[in-house]
């Protein structure tokens, strides 16, 4: 019998991803947006756990500040956000308690970033990781939909990873995108300083008769601050916070008790209010990762940081880890540097850790000062504010601070400019 020859054998090396992120939000597919437009050679994967089409049915919507629209814009992806896009022309603050019948206004903001732009924009979640995925499919992104990371260990050269299922893979760099309860902040050992408020943050979308005129209002109430946020067409969005058995109460009641109650809170300026979205509960507290940081491995977004929504800034630390992180693996790559080593990954944890430990402890003491009842602090705070309103200089630093207007030493996406 004769032999046949198939040819020489060839060794199939395993494709070698240089950045693979887990988790499917805006924080992922935004860094992998930045990452691939900056430099398209770099091989970019998402993998997200949700099944497929699951975006499309979150409800809820996000304030969107005036640097992060411009990163969004740089990224090429604003202009398909922006039809849906609610600008926030004026913050309107006050300080009571809901049976008041009177809520005196303590101070107003009002103003832009510095460059004419509003200084936030209310973007439902869908058009925002619509416009993302979109963006990602345009750019070569692979995303892998419905499977997780199961496990990885770092390796000198490579992160191997292993996703739900047993299949097998190596990247460069892996990065957490996947949450305030990160699996894998906890796999790679971080730790965490955690504190539960007691308090579930209440998100549901309203319709109201009469137009809010993109004016956003926080009432400090007893229990926590009540915010509407202005969404397109005679709409706000609503982020009530009442302590967690309150809330899981509301969220369980019927129509008219949970409408009696929402009615009482956001008063009859605008009219009859009817409840357009579903209701859930978020419970709050402060979560804040020790490192950013480990062999091969980064956290952004809230797996790296959860923090109060008193401030609403939330979604735009999220975008201020993806622009720091995607120029500090840019330039790094762009000078031929080991993109997933500590050396290298330790410039993002210098940029990032300060300042999100300082947002942390800040929204912590606004949450801890404004949610309560106790007079002489009720009056203390009201005369903060009443000052505040009264020095237009300290106002335009706070309107700048809500419009997340980069400084010298922020990522240059936030400003506007290429990686």
């Amino acid at each position: 019998m004769g032999l046949k020859y198939d040819g020489p054998k060839v060794r199939r090396e395993k494709r070698m991803i240089d950045v693979l992120i887990a988790g499917g939000g805006y924080v992922g597919l935004s860094l992998a947006v930045s990452l691939k437009k900056a430099a398209p050679h770099l091989d970019i994967t998402v993998v997200d756990g949700a099944p497929e089409g699951a975006w499309k049915k979150d409800e809820r919507a996000s304030a969107v500040a005036s640097a992060a629209e411009r990163m969004l814009d740089v990224l090429g992806v604003w202009d398909a956000i922006a039809p849906e896009a609610e600008p926030i022309l004026r913050m309107v603050i006050t300080d009571s308690k809901a049976a008041d019948p009177v809520r005196p206004v303590f101070l107003t903001f009002e103003g832009d970033g510095g460059d004419g732009r509003p200084f936030a924009h209310m973007v439902p979640n869908t058009a925002l990781v619509g416009a993302l995925r979109a963006a990602c499919k345009d750019l070569g992104v692979s995303i892998r939909q419905s499977t997780m990371v199961e496990s990885f260990k770092s390796r000198e050269h490579a992160v191997a990873i292993t996703l739900a299922g047993g299949e097998t893979l190596e990247a460069r760099l892996l990065v957490a995108c996947d949450g305030v309860r990160s699996r894998l902040r906890d796999a790679a050992g971080i730790k965490v300083v955690e504190f539960d408020y007691g308090q579930s943050g209440i998100v549901t979308t309203v319709e109201h008769e009469r137009p809010h005129e993109g004016t956003a209002e926080e009432h400090f109430l007893p229990a926590g601050p009540f915010a509407t946020l202005p969404l397109k067409n005679n709409r706000s969005s609503l982020v009530w916070t009442e302590s967690t058995f309150d809330a899981e109460r509301l969220v369980k009641a019927d129509d008219f008790l949970f409408d009696e109650e929402l009615e009482r809170r956001f008063g009859h300026k605008l009219g009859h209010l009817k409840v357009v979205g579903g209701r859930r509960a978020f419970p709050l507290g402060l979560t804040l990762a020790r490192e950013f940081i480990a062999p091969r491995f980064a956290l952004a977004g809230d797996a790296a940081h959860g923090i109060h929504p008193i401030s609403g800034q939330g979604l735009n630390l999220g975008f201020k880890d993806v622009a720091a992180l995607a120029e500090t693996i840019v330039e790094a790559d762009r000078l031929g540097l080991d993109i997933g080593s500590l050396a290298v990954l330790e410039r993002y944890q210098i940029w990032r850790r300060f300042d999100t430990f300082r947002m942390g402890v800040t929204t912590d003491v606004l949450n801890r000062l404004f949610s309560n009842d106790i007079t002489p602090i009720r009056i203390a705070r009201d005369v903060g504010l009443g000052i505040v309103d009264r020095i237009p200089s300290l106002k335009n630093f706070f309107i700048r601070q809500a419009a997340g207007v980069a400084g010298e030493r922020d990522p240059r996406l936030l400003a506007g400019q290429q990686i």
